[in-house]
């Protein structure tokens, strides 16, 4: 999962982009990074760490230019050192070509290979730089068609941002797995994982970018193609998006994230209600579920787990040891108000167990009585091959165990899930979302090799 975004047509294009990596951090804080363009030459900055680390007033100010590409990174695919730092820039032809991907293609070996065979030498690990070799290897006269040719030969998940010659240029695979967003500012069009990103640049959002349409943007024009074959094909739209990652102010997939989480409260209070002295929530994406929740059994809702927003986001951590410290951390109980009570605590997912486990220690050690914790969504028990760094089994604790069994090992005295059917009834596009890693049903074929680190080894 990654945050990206693209401005055309503004003379401050990279502060721009930086506004949009601001709005989109959430989405990814390994390292972050700018490409803009001026015409005739092209600036990039590209660091490990956060955007408001990595951008101030002066390296901003030498991006120079009208254009520019920003990219968030959340490793899916290659390790997280700094030659995988997106955007990808290259020079082909004296012409430049810079990408900003979002997802995880699912045919990367087979591409790679085939790449690698006729000339291709890589500078990455990621999935990403394929997209850069494809580019410079499909004849490019006509614009469209030449994007066209190189959209139909990967499979999987992508949302992407390109600056190509003196165009911007944002597409999206025929599923939509990711969201990507056009909005207008001033006389350009601006380009964004999510809608929340045009509130903070103060423009306006116009709509998503439609599975398998291509929008090629020039100066202040428009045009719009669509892969050939996929008009009408069936969405998957990634369902984590709306219950965890995206910002709750965003609006995606045809929906408010705000409302979603609230309706999937409502819908696991209907489902699963619990007396209880009061509801709470883990921040940040648990509250909302919390809200719906406490209000359609009205019972009080409590913000009674405080968040040290200094901390990023734990989930999305790229290793363990990082996970575990960022939990301890990141929020403290209030033990005036948990003491003696019994509380029922709302969170979003329980991925690997080991943080769930954590925050009911906290709750527990603050004096409460009773906990019963209640999930948003189904158990996670599968894999995702589209852009969610859980690819192995052995790490979710819901594969192989029971709900009980989990609820054991988090030491809850009661768990309870959303059912998949009452998660997907409160989400507008009902019939178009992935549900792959509760389900196993994969909507495409997915990869042989599952390894985040394949292109390494």
């Amino acid at each position: 999962m990654c945050g990206i975004v693209g401005v055309s047509h503004h003379k401050e294009a990279s502060k721009i982009a930086f506004l949009g990596l601001y709005a989109l951090q959430h989405r990814g804080e390994e390292a972050a990074g700018i490409v803009s363009y001026n015409g005739s030459e092209t600036h990039v900055l590209k660091k490990s760490g956060l955007a408001v680390d990595n951008f101030d007033e002066d390296n901003i100010r030498k991006l120079t230019g009208h254009m520019a590409i920003a990219h968030t990174r959340y490793s899916t695919t290659g390790s997280s050192t700094t030659k995988n730092i997106q955007p990808i820039l290259v020079t082909h032809r004296k012409k430049t070509i810079a990408v900003a991907h979002n997802g995880n293609l699912t045919n990367t070996e087979e591409l790679y290979a085939k790449l690698e065979n006729e000339g291709s030498i890589f500078q990455t690990s990621m999935d990403s730089e394929i997209f850069v070799h494809l580019l410079a290897k499909t004849p490019n006269g006509d614009m469209p068609q030449w994007l066209i040719k190189v959209f139909a030969q990967v499979k999987g998940a992508y949302s992407v941002v390109l600056l190509l010659k003196d165009c911007l240029v944002g597409a999206r695979d025929p599923q939509g797995f990711r969201p990507l967003c056009l909005g207008k500012l001033g006389d350009g069009y601006i380009l964004a994982s999510e809608s929340c990103a045009f509130d903070m640049m103060k423009a306006e959002f116009v709509r998503e970018i439609e599975p398998g349409e291509i929008v090629i943007i020039k100066g202040n024009k428009l045009e719009s193609v669509f892969l050939p074959g996929f008009v009408g094909e069936s969405r998957a739209f990634c369902v984590f998006e709306n219950i965890y990652f995206a910002r709750p102010d965003s609006r995606i997939f045809n929906d408010n994230i705000y409302q979603v989480r609230k309706r999937l409260g409502e819908r696991l209070a209907i489902e699963h209600p619990v007396k209880a002295d009061f509801v709470m929530g883990i921040p940040d994406s648990g509250l909302y579920a919390a809200l719906g929740y406490a209000q359609q059994l009205g019972l009080p809702f409590e913000m009674a787990i405080v968040r040290n927003h200094y901390i990023g986001r734990t989930f999305i951590q790229p290793s363990q040891f990082l996970r575990d410290f960022r939990v301890r951390v990141k929020l403290n109980p209030i033990q005036d108000m948990i003491k003696g009570k019994s509380v029922v605590v709302i969170e979003d997912s329980i991925v690997r167990g080991t943080t769930s486990r954590s925050r009911i220690e906290e709750i527990r050690e603050a004096g409460a009585k009773e906990i019963h914790m209640c999930i948003s969504c189904p158990p996670i028990k599968f894999p995702c091959f589209y852009g969610i760094d859980f690819p192995s089994t052995g790490e979710l604790i819901a594969h192989n165990k029971t709900v009980k069994e989990v609820a054991d090992f988090i030491k809850v005295d009661s768990l309870y899930y959303l059912s998949l059917e009452g998660m997907l009834s409160v989400m507008k596009e009902k019939g178009n979302f992935c549900s792959a890693c509760f389900t196993g049903k994969y909507p495409t074929q997915i990869p042989k090799n599952t390894d985040k680190l394949k292109l390494e080894i």
